[in-house]
């Protein structure tokens, strides 16, 4: 059956959020191509992954001194409660992300980066050995297609003064690429610029804006319609040659 983990991070719960909307667009196109069945969803903001913690790293740790230790024999190096608790607050996690053929993240930029529920989730997550075929070394997340949906404030496309000051979709192509997920299965959609309608000196935007979340919803539709490991090549969102940015994102 096909599978989509879908995974908000926006602060901003309400209808103004440009992530959250096209998070939803990409849902609601891929329930409609697939089952509905295979589809689970986590909000992070609202059902927040707690922060790591000593008894995390202690596992963490023992774990990595044992090699490559598939998370079904985990429980047999736990030594604490704490530990117990850590290691119960992560499997589920690390069971979700193997479990599903495709993730969507929505990601808006925070500060330059992702937000911190989403950080929160990808420390826990990234747990040692957990994405490891311990019989061949190989990455169980090798199919696995991951749709990011990028939204910013300002404008920090190639050719853009603060390309340089992206830190967002760097590090998520760099943080997934190293678990394993294959080049041509990781996705990005940008949706840039998405204040110039609500900050006076960037009114003057608003065009770029509105063309850039038209590309943006154009392909989320086609991403989501799309079979999972279909080898699509990754998106790179939408350029904007603007001269200016702003730090709100979403």
């Amino acid at each position: 059956m096909t599978s989509l983990l879908h995974l908000d991070s926006s602060a901003n719960r309400s209808g103004e959020s440009v992530s959250r909307r096209l998070t939803a667009l990409f849902a609601d196109t891929w329930r409609a191509a697939h089952a509905s069945a295979g589809y689970r969803y986590r909000d992070l903001t609202a059902d927040p992954v707690p922060p790591l913690d000593t008894a995390y790293c202690s596992l963490g740790r023992r774990v990595e001194r044992h090699g490559l230790v598939p998370p079904a024999e985990v429980d047999t190096l736990i030594e604490s409660p704490a530990e117990k608790r850590e290691w119960a607050l992560t499997r589920p996690l690390i069971s979700g992300l193997l479990a599903a053929d495709t993730v969507l993240i929505g990601a808006p930029m925070y500060n330059y980066s992702v937000s911190a529920s989403l950080k929160a989730w990808i420390d826990r997550v990234g747990f040692p050995g957990a994405f490891t075929d311990p019989d061949t070394g190989d990455s169980l997340l090798r199919s696995t297609r991951l749709v990011v949906i990028c939204t910013r404030g300002g404008a920090y496309g190639p050719g853009t003064p603060r390309e340089g000051w992206d830190f967002q979709t760097p590090y998520l192509r760099t943080y997934f690429g190293g678990l394993g997920v294959a080049d041509e299965n990781l996705c990005f959609v940008s949706a840039e610029m998405t204040t110039a309608g609500l900050v006076p000196h960037l009114d003057r935007f608003r065009p770029l804006a509105t063309s850039s979340l038209a590309a943006a919803r154009a392909e989320v539709t086609a991403l989501a319609a799309a079979a999972p490991r279909s080898g699509i090549p990754a998106v790179r969102g939408t350029t904007s040659m603007v001269p200016v940015s702003s730090r709100t994102p979403d």
